[in-house]
């Protein structure tokens, strides 16, 4: 499989726009790039407000809503747990497996996670054992405010531990705070590239409608190294 998973350092640092953006980047330079949630939880199909429906529709890509969630669950809980409430055991295999059909279909994937690395996705796996079992590079969506440094270092040594390349960091302006009313936003990216050995891409700003494709391509335009995203679907083995 080719591709970049894109994983973050917590639930609502905003992986789907980022991972959105960079699809949409990417198609928009000619690479047929598709997008896969291999497992999501928080709200059934059909309303628009999954994360598989909000990748379709950011990214513009015309792909049925199950084909790239494949596992969906209602309840607003770690996956496993929603998994469970509804009767069904996840295992690593079989997310693996689902995601076959859209590597075949795409020339690349974006593939985004469920909250951060250490959440619960199966019975006895981690996000971050499902990352090491597909073996694609990964990059890392980070808060740019304050306690990023903190929480970005623990993601990155997490992934090392299960032997997860890193490809990047990006750092997202879309939070509570406003970049602008936090003096750490100017020395995060330096700090986190200090201490962890980590490269930061960028700062993706608030896109104020991320259904706006054109917008989000801009954006990460104008902020995002996506020269060094290429270089991690061309060359994987370079982020080992």
């Amino acid at each position: 499989m080719r591709g970049i998973f894109v994983t973050g350092t917590d639930t609502g640092v905003g992986k789907t726009v980022v991972t959105a953006a960079l699809a949409a980047a990417l198609r928009a330079e000619g690479l047929q790039a598709g997008v896969w949630k291999p497992v999501q939880s928080g709200a059934p199909l059909g309303r628009g407000e999954t994360d598989a429906e909000r990748l379709l529709q950011a990214a513009g890509i015309g792909e049925r809503p199950e084909a790239v969630a494949p596992f969906t669950f209602a309840a607003p809980l770690t996956p496993m747990l929603a998994a469970r409430q509804e009767g069904v055991t996840l295992t690593l295999d079989a997310i693996v497996a689902a995601g076959a059909p859209l590597a075949d279909r795409y020339e690349a994937l974006l593939v985004e996670g469920a909250g951060g690395v250490a959440v619960p996705l199966t019975e006895e796996a981690l996000v971050a054992d499902l990352i090491a079992q597909l073996a694609l590079p990964t990059l890392i969506v980070a808060r740019s405010g304050l306690g990023t440094i903190n929480h970005t270092l623990l993601t990155a040594a997490l992934l090392r531990s299960r032997g997860v390349p890193v490809a990047g960091v990006i750092l997202n302006d879309s939070g509570p705070t406003d970049p602008q009313e936090d003096p750490s936003v100017a020395t995060n990216a330096e700090l986190i590239e200090r201490y962890g050995g980590l490269k930061v891409l960028g700062r993706f700003p608030r896109v104020r409608d991320i259904a706006n494709t054109e917008a989000l391509v801009q954006a990460v335009c104008e902020h995002i190294d996506l020269t060094a995203v290429k270089e991690a679907l061309a060359f994987p083995d370079k982020w080992i």
